[in-house]
């Protein structure tokens, strides 16, 4: 696991494959997702106050998979959207991508990854919901990538995790592998009027400047 710093208060956890957040507020953390089964020592390992919240952005085992290791462990708070909620317990199963072609080979080459334990589910969100962390945290419904993924955006610091609804890997693009292209295009906009500085995501790099200019000219290129 690399641990880059994108601001004083926010760590990039990079996996092999894809990526978590811890977001700091005083001795309070915020982790957004999971990582992959195995990951969840590694996590603690960064872990220095209370984690007490981990918000899912949706069910993908790279998101999800350490999620009810630490959720036991640490006592924390598990959150994600409610459509994802039955996914992420177990009880239902998520839906496949609708592959493009020119996704078929890229999904050829991830590697197979274990599926993620069931977990809990402690809060149920929605669009335009609020959580206790970063001043104030926003949550946006982002449909398309799968029918419950959620972005958060933190309008007081300008920032923006995307999950898997945009990827910024070369450039800043419409993520792939969804359920819904026409949906997750519409996301993609959505996401492209807000005010941010910062954005992160699921699988890429971050943006640390000038992160609205650069959901634009995705947006506008899809």
């Amino acid at each position: 696991m690399d641990v880059i710093e994108v601001l004083p208060r926010l760590l990039m956890l990079r996996f092999p494959v894809g990526a978590a957040y811890l977001w700091r507020d005083d001795d309070e953390l915020t982790l957004i997702d999971a990582g992959t089964v195995g990951c969840a020592e590694k996590i603690e390992e960064v872990l220095d106050g209370e984690l007490r919240r981990i918000v899912l952005t949706h069910w993908h085992e790279d998101h999800t998979g350490s999620a009810a290791e630490l959720a036991a462990r640490h006592g924390a708070e598990v959150v994600a959207h409610r459509l994802e909620a039955p996914v992420i317990r177990g009880e239902a199963a998520g839906a496949p991508p609708v592959l493009e072609e020119f996704e078929v080979p890229i999904r050829a080459a991830v590697p197979p990854l274990p599926p993620a334990p069931p977990c809990r589910v402690d809060r149920e969100v929605e669009d335009g919901d609020v959580l206790e962390f970063g001043g104030g945290a926003v949550v946006v419904a982002v449909p398309g990538h799968t029918d419950g993924s959620i972005a958060i955006h933190l309008p007081g610091s300008r920032v923006l995790f995307t999950g898997d609804a945009v990827a910024n890997v070369g450039q800043t693009m419409l993520g792939v592998f969804n359920t819904d292209r026409a949906r997750a295009i519409e996301s993609l906009h959505r996401l492209a009027e807000l005010d941010v500085d910062t954005a992160v995501f699921g699988h890429g790099d971050p943006i640390t400047h000038g992160a609205a200019a650069a959901l634009q000219a995705a947006a506008s290129a899809v």
